[in-house]
């Protein structure tokens, strides 16, 4: 059953939307429906703004101590209810549970780091030219913050802009995707039982365009934040430009993975095949372009498949699921359409390749080997289970080929060279590598990429940084 009576959060009162209008709430492992998400009019997003203005005067006022205080037992309050949480995400978004839980997990270590950095929003004293001038620079919060959150990772994509924002002293407005909206509702309880002053957080849900262009043209709104494409990251930067709204856009990405002669084959594959199938390839640092040296190629490529197709599919609450199903039909047309484009220029499939018949939005796992540089899917981001593999032989030819496409979000090396190591790391054009391993978003480090993958950071010092701004004060004594 799923636990969550979605609404709308504005003002700190729960509502639907004041025009009626909402949309089907869909469990991606069956396609039945599991709830309606209520739509916001135009006057409703008024309210949230307005809401949001005030929130940001009290929140402010409040010392960084009795935030800390509140959000640390938000924190708290997720953690306690990361079961039921879970399966809510579970549910709407069909990532196994054992996923689910994790990404939960990590939400809530996300929200205590805020919690605490929000306290160490150090300022400086620099030494004034006068014998009586003082020069003091402070971090201010930046305002009422605008974000947009992705569907992919319904908990931590909220998180790290509610708990951000929060923790560095901001209100906000959060419109998360209609496709996942009960574990930000869940999230927001939590904040609210906690003692969050009301307009602190309002949630709000619509047509994604008309919320942003909304919200977007008001003056209210000081920072902007979206975890989404780089298509709408560029359309909603033109829009906060005309109010100069400060942005931080975690956008698209299309990770390239470096296996060099000496890589541990089996540690490497049982790390990739992970790491590629999470959220079934739903992921925009999910390893995507993977180049593989002609030494280790056809072995590499072989045992990779063969470890693939042993993947359990199914339904995220089942115990034994390792891969759920897609978020939605529209994502298994496209699957379909990358992978039938690079077989019919010359690659072999030699996993999957084809829509899993029943209930649900499944699409089996995917091995493509020997893609040709003009298939789509190394120039497209799949965001989905589909693994793309070509061999290579000289440095300098797999980093061109790495660096080859506008994105540069993640890429990955595998070696057991130090050297080759870090000669590789330095040379990809990407914000986030991962040597020997796939985990590269944690609390404390910063997460974002480069070119058109988007650009500022969440998380570590630097994602409480991207909700500041800074004031400098030359005193005086007269």
């Amino acid at each position: 059953m799923y636990d969550e009576k979605i609404a709308l959060l504005i003002d700190g009162q729960w509502c639907d939307g004041s025009e009626g209008k909402s949309e089907a709430l869909l469990n991606p492992a069956t396609g039945e429906e599991i709830g309606r998400v209520p739509h916001a009019s135009k006057a409703d997003l008024d309210r949230a703004l307005a809401a949001a203005d005030r929130g940001f005067k009290v929140w402010k006022a409040m010392t960084p101590h009795e935030r800390y205080k509140i959000i640390m037992k938000a924190a708290d309050l997720i953690e306690a209810d990361v079961e039921r949480i879970a399966r809510i995400l579970t549910m709407e978004n069909g990532k196994p549970l054992a996923e689910a839980r994790g990404e939960i997990l990590f939400s809530v270590e996300a929200t205590r780091w805020y919690a605490e950095e929000g306290k160490r929003a150090y300022g400086r004293v620099v030494p004034g030219r006068l014998p009586n001038q003082r020069q003091i620079v402070l971090k201010e919060p930046v305002g009422v913050v605008a974000a947009f959150a992705a569907w992919n990772f319904p908990a931590s994509n909220v998180i790290r802009k509610m708990a951000g924002a929060l923790g560095a002293g901001c209100s906000i407005i959060l419109k998360t995707a209609e496709e996942t909206p009960g574990t930000a509702v869940a999230f927001a309880r939590c904040f609210e039982k906690a003692g969050t002053p009301a307009g602190v957080i309002n949630l709000v849900f619509g047509v994604p365009d008309e919320v942003s262009l909304h919200l977007l043209a008001s003056p209210i709104p000081k920072k902007v934040s979206l975890t989404g494409s780089t298509a709408v990251g560029k359309l909603l930067q033109v829009r906060a430009a005309q109010t100069l709204k400060r942005c931080t856009m975690e956008l698209g990405g299309h990770a390239p993975v470096i296996v060099h002669a000496d890589a541990d084959i089996e540690k490497s594959v049982a790390t990739l095949v992970a790491a590629k199938f999470r959220n079934a390839g739903q992921v925009c640092t999910s390893p995507t372009r993977f180049y593989v040296h002609v030494s280790i190629y056809e072995t590499f490529v072989k045992r990779f498949s063969d470890v693939a197709g042993k993947l359990t599919i199914g339904n995220g609450l089942a115990a034994d699921t390792q891969m759920g199903p897609m978020i939605a039909p529209r994502r298994l047309d496209a699957m379909q359409g990358l992978v039938d484009d690079a077989v019919g220029k010359g690659a072999r499939l030699l996993l999957g390749g084809k829509r899993i018949e029943g209930k649900g939005y499944f699409y089996a796992p995917t091995v493509l080997a020997d893609v040709p540089d003009t298939a789509r899917i190394l120039t497209e981001e799949p965001f989905g289970p589909i693994a793309s593999f070509q061999s290579f032989e000289d440095f300098d030819d797999v980093i061109a080929r790495a660096n080859s496409t506008p994105y540069g979000l993640a890429s990955f090396v595998f070696t057991q060279s130090g050297a080759l190591a870090q000669k590789t790391e330095l040379a990809l054009d990407a914000g986030l590598v991962g040597v020997n391993n796939t985990s590269i978003s944690t609390p404390e480090t910063p997460f974002g990429g480069v070119n058109e993958s988007g650009y500022g950071s969440e998380s570590g010092i630097e994602g409480l940084e991207a909700f500041q701004r800074v004031k400098s004060i030359s005193e005086i004594f007269m």
